[in-house]
């Protein structure tokens, strides 16, 4: 199964994908079937892996097929965002099949009330005590010691940054009109958020945080400032992407990580779709559950409806500042100019 799959990604793979000697940074967005994993790969330096989606064979694949794909035989870094099953659950699978050297967390599972999540997070703990991993808890205003791309934490297990990023602090005036959401008190709440910049260009993950905590991060003041690209948080489902955020950070790109049946729900998609700057949002699924109008165009679309064809997303980013959107499926790219 693992070959096949290999082989399937890489057929489908124009060689221009690949990751070349460039000063480029890509970034892989992998069909995980709506959980999230994520592969940054600067043009020198270290690479990163954030999360590694649902337990098993079949996912575990997939990310190390596109590892292969990008030139990466090692993973350097392994984020886990928070210890949902279908962030974590996975890391074990994938640890087996690829070198990793670092994992970084927020710390200890809060949620032990949830059998998924604590039993993701204790097969996790198990990794971590028989292997021979770095290991690193990130914490909010800490920027993550890798090399090739800056990274600073905004946000790690229910906390966040206290002081505006570099830039940014501008009253947001979204903050009256955006509704109220009380917290979830589950895992989501704690996600590690992440501010990525690379060659000026600004790159937004927040994991699964809720809307509740995302406030925190955007009122009274936007402690975030603009960002070039925003990684959907909560793989497009309500609780996240509150119009407080993203009519502060007002993305130019959105890039969602659903899947056919998960996620890209019509709220939150409005909200992303709406938001000020949005020149283009870009899902891994089409969302079966929902209707057209709350879907990007099919050119935008990694995996159309059907059968699991394992196709993925390309985030380039040029020294220049530049940008670019690769589809899998379709071969085309889609460029974006420096700020």
């Amino acid at each position: 199964m693992k070959r096949l799959l290999a082989a399937a990604l890489l057929m489908a793979t124009p060689l221009a994908f690949a990751q070349k000697k460039s000063g480029d940074l890509k970034v892989y967005f992998v069909d995980v079937e709506g959980g999230q994993a994520t592969l940054f790969v600067p043009p020198t330096g270290e690479n990163l892996l954030v999360d590694a989606g649902w337990p098993g064979a079949a996912n575990a694949d997939k990310i190390v097929a596109i590892a292969k794909v990008a030139g990466v035989s090692k993973i350097d870094n392994l984020l886990i965002t928070h210890y949902h099953i279908d962030h974590v659950g996975g890391v074990p699978d994938v640890a087996a099949r690829i070198p990793v050297g670092r994992f970084i967390d927020h710390g200890i599972n809060r949620e032990t009330n949830d059998k998924a999540t604590e039993t993701s997070y204790q097969n996790y703990q198990k990794l971590l005590a028989n292997g021979h991993y770095a290991h690193l808890t990130a914490k909010p205003g800490v920027i993550l010691p890798l090399t090739g791309m800056h990274v600073e934490v905004v946000s790690a297990d229910g906390n966040v940054i206290d002081k505006p990023l570099a830039g940014a602090g501008a009253t947001n005036a979204a903050c009256a009109a955006s509704p109220l959401k009380d917290a979830e008190n589950t895992e989501n709440d704690r996600s590690i958020g992440m501010m990525i910049t690379f060659a000026r260009l600004r790159i937004a993950d927040l994991g699964d945080l809720t809307w509740n905590k995302e406030r925190l991060l955007m009122c009274p003041v936007n402690k975030l400032g603009k960002v070039d690209v925003y990684i959907v948080s909560h793989h497009g489902f309500d609780r996240s992407s509150s119009p407080a955020l993203l009519n502060a950070i007002a993305p130019r790109v959105a890039i969602m990580d659903n899947g056919a049946v998960k996620g890209a729900e019509a709220g939150a998609w409005d909200i992303v779709d709406h938001s000020p700057r949005l020149k283009d949002l870009w899902q891994l699924h089409t969302a079966i559950h929902t209707d057209a109008a709350h879907n990007s165009n099919d050119s935008r679309i990694a995996n159309l409806p059907g059968p699991d064809a394992f196709h993925y997303l390309v985030l380039t980013v040029h020294p220049s500042g530049s940008f670019a959107v690769t589809n899998s499926r379709t071969n085309q790219t889609v460029e974006y100019p420096a700020r």
